[in-house]
């Protein structure tokens, strides 16, 4: 009996931070959700580089009242693009996008759509890992922050987003930026 009431609060536990691939930090209980074209994300979920090609639709089922900044990082790039298994395994950052607010009430399974009419600080970039043998599934992080009133990305916030794609370091630049703890998340899984 003991044994079990342990296994069920691991496995609540587990569950309850899932949002985040094992080991990624920051990490989240609440869902960002992620949609692609028809396909809404769940944790872990395998897509194809077509299927990601476009940006997807993000939104929330909390209460969406703020401004937000979204990322998306591929946590299983390589140093070395050409043949990735020469390379280090590094991080790889696609995008990061500012401003996204509520475009409307939730629908009604509850998710309030966010939208941005900016590009940037880096625009979208699709999932695009190489062909690699053996084959191996990328991890696509998907982060949501409050954006702080009036922010300004602060300079070393900046230079981190210009010329550190490669092994970008999220809590280096959560500090640089000013953001706090992450509000939602998601990741998916791509394979070259």
């Amino acid at each position: 009996m003991k044994g079990s009431s342990i296994l069920s609060a691991l496995a609540f536990v587990g569950a309850s931070v899932a949002q985040t691939p094992e080991g990624f930090t920051p990490g989240t209980e609440q869902k960002l959700e992620v949609t692609f074209g028809t396909k809404s994300v769940t944790p872990g979920l395998a897509l194809t580089k077509a299927e990601t090609a476009r940006q997807p639709t993000i939104g929330l089922s909390i209460p969406a009242n703020g401004t937000y900044v979204w990322m998306m990082i591929d946590l299983d790039a390589s140093t070395n693009f050409v043949n990735p298994g020469a390379g280090q395994p590094a991080t790889y950052l696609h995008t990061v996008i500012r401003d996204f607010k509520a475009s409307g009430a939730a629908s009604a399974d509850g998710i309030t759509t966010l939208t941005s009419s900016a590009a940037g600080p880096v625009a979208y970039f699709g999932p695009a890992p190489p062909a690699e043998n053996p084959p191996h599934p990328h991890r696509y992080t998907n982060i949501l922050w409050e954006q702080p009133a009036n922010w300004q990305i602060p300079a070393a916030a900046s230079r981190m987003l210009q010329s550190q794609k490669s092994g970008f370091n999220v809590p280096n630049f959560v500090t640089a930026a000013g953001l706090s703890d992450p509000i939602a998340a998601n990741y998916f899984n791509v394979t070259g």
